[in-house]
């Protein structure tokens, strides 16, 4: 994964965008890559390796994300089981997507990255945490690092606020404001 411009065609191909739900995308990450034509897994694909079967961080390159602005790539990495994605860079609608469904895009150094991605191939059982709460992510080893993320996203991921969560927030306020409307803005009944 540790490559540049990884596209959301390729995260999640075009054929899998028929469905309404936002859920069930996991099993089509990367489809491309990680099951042959007669629909067996790609040994060679990373992410068909039992070394990363339960990975929830992703390691990728740098403009991660770039091509449309579809939402089913976020959907379909979170669906998958990641809970973070670390690159170098990310698009800018894929960078907002992913908050708006609480998969957390971490930028780090390219040479960070790079050393994660050298670890996790060459340590055994090797695993890295991502501290939202104190912006830090570390190996338990010799890797630490801090990383930004704006005040009021990060509130939200650890709150588990989505749009609809944080407009919740206000239902009392907003149930006021409705009771003191004039009747000649009230809906028709």
């Amino acid at each position: 994964m540790f490559q540049s411009n990884i596209d959301t065609d390729q995260i999640l191909p075009k054929q899998f965008l028929t469905r309404i739900e936002k859920t069930g995308y996991g099993e089509f990450l990367f489809y491309d890559w990680r099951w042959n034509a007669d629909g067996s897994p790609n040994e060679d694909f990373i992410l068909n390796s039992p070394r990363y079967k339960n990975a929830s961080i992703l390691l990728a390159g740098k403009n991660f994300g770039s091509g449309s602005s579809r939402e089913h790539a976020p959907w379909a990495l979170s669906d998958y089981g990641f809970r973070a994605v670390i690159a170098p860079s990310f698009a800018d609608i894929f960078y907002n997507n992913c908050f708006k469904i609480s998969l957390l895009p971490v930028v780090l150094d390219e040479t960070m990255v790079a050393e994660l991605v050298d670890k996790t191939e060459t340590i055994e059982d090797y695993s890295l945490t991502v501290d939202l709460e104190n912006l830090k992510i570390s190996d338990g080893r010799s890797f630490r690092t801090n990383f930004e993320t704006d005040d009021f996203r990060r509130e939200c991921l650890l709150n588990g606020w989505d749009d609809i969560g944080l407009t919740l927030r206000f239902e009392e306020k907003i149930g006021e404001y409705e009771k003191q409307r004039p009747d000649w803005m009230l809906p028709v009944k």
